[in-house]
């Protein structure tokens, strides 16, 4: 049986695009190829001819014109003729329209959250193998992220036990005991396209992706290939469609740890090809609402840069809801650009940087969507205490 939503996908999209790019997209968000050719095939088929419908609607306007005439030549209607239940009816009628926009109003939001670094190794882990308790970082946080329909942080690591270490210094692995933190904490999404998810090899990152879906949390920004690695995430919520993408865009790094076709890796980040994609999938109605989760910018700068801003602008202009940025380690600004947020750093939530009050503090922000658009951000500051546990502050 064809499916009805991809005719329709079909129809909307192919006098925009070439069946190939539609065929691409379609691909990658998960629609089967002889799916895909049966509905093109569908929507190609000749049209009955222009005089049968012509014909058809003659003779109906005729017919009811004919009866139309006959009831006002023999039964004599007028206005003040209307009968008491039609009367009741429109007010009925009346009375359901009102209480459906009442009903809309009153709809309950879709509230998602964003925080920016996790990082559960060094310090964390001294402070949480003490209590012998990977939940401990998360404790007086939780409640509040328990609250949203879906959280999202970007995890500074990988999670595994195997590996070698690429890195001279500042290279995060945690232990396999932290899934039953961040799933405490009530995580949905993490975002592993940074400069740390491959510190300890490609076997480590492996060892991530596979823990975290076998944990039902959805890693974006990496995979298994490179079609993995760099297609969207889509996760359904109260009805609205939310898309998912991650990349990495710090010069310094290099591409060895980017996925290809047969080799697990990160995303790779090509201005022009993500706002390529993320056009087509609103065009497409693929997704309501895309996030772009952005690992970039420069350590410990209070302001966004310039490269920042051109690549966020791009991307927002392209379609993008929100940009969820992170690696400065500190607080950026959040802009308001056209159709979108940018977020340009959240700063830290785990941390052990406990060297400055900048990077001991960070942004949770929270996203409300009704009616399959985001209609507030809300900004909401942490402060992250002694033991490196984030707090509200102000709570």
């Amino acid at each position: 049986m064809i499916n009805s939503e991809l005719i329709n996908y079909v129809k909307k999209t192919k006098n925009s695009f070439s069946k190939q790019q539609i065929k691409e997209v379609l691909l990658k968000t998960g629609w089967n190829e002889p799916d895909i050719d049966e509905a093109f095939k569908f929507i190609s088929k000749k049209p009955r001819s222009f005089l049968n419908f012509f014909i058809f609607f003659l003779i109906i306007a005729l017919f009811f014109g004919g009866s139309l005439f006959f009831v006002q030549k023999y039964f004599k209607i007028s206005e003040n003729a209307i009968s008491a239940n039609l009367l009741a009816n429109l007010t009925n009628l009346e009375i359901n329209q009102v209480e459906s926009k009442k009903k809309l109003a009153d709809e309950k939001p879709i509230m998602l959250l964003f925080v920016g670094d996790i990082m559960l190794d060094r310090g964390v882990e001294n402070v949480w193998q003490r209590y012998n308790n990977s939940r401990y970082p998360f404790l007086n946080i939780f409640k509040e992220i328990e609250k949203a329909d879906l959280a999202f942080g970007n995890l500074e690591g990988s999670i595994s036990e195997r590996g070698a270490n690429l890195k001279i210094k500042y290279s995060f692995r945690f232990s396999q005991l932290v899934i039953d933190g961040l799933k405490f904490a009530g995580f949905d999404v993490l975002s592993l396209a940074n400069n740390h998810s491959f510190d300890w090899g490609r076997e480590a990152l492996e060892d991530t992706v596979n823990i975290l879906r076998e944990n039902d949390i959805l890693p974006i920004g990496a995979g298994m290939n490179y079609l993995e690695a760099n297609s969207p995430a889509i996760k359904n919520i109260a009805g609205a469609k939310v898309a998912f993408l991650a990349y990495e865009n710090i010069e310094s790094n290099s591409k060895y740890d980017e996925a290809t076709k047969d080799l697990a890796g990160k995303s790779s980040f090509n201005l022009e090809r993500v706002k390529e994609e993320i056009y087509a999938m609103k065009q497409l109605e693929v997704a309501d609402i895309i996030i772009v989760s952005m690992h970039w910018g420069e350590e410990y700068q209070l302001r966004s840069n310039k490269k920042q801003q051109e690549i966020g602008r791009a991307l927002v202009e392209a379609g993008t809801d929100i940009i969820i940025g992170h690696h400065p380690h500190v607080i950026q600004e959040i802009e308001r650009y056209k159709n979108g947020w940018i977020a340009y750093s959240l700063g830290n939530f785990i941390f052990d940087q406990n060297f400055s009050k900048e990077t001991m503090e960070g942004l949770m922000l929270k996203a409300i969507i009704q009616d399959k658009k985001i209609v507030e951000i809300e900004p909401v500051e942490i402060k992250i205490n002694s033991s490196f546990q984030p707090e509200i502050i102000g709570l």
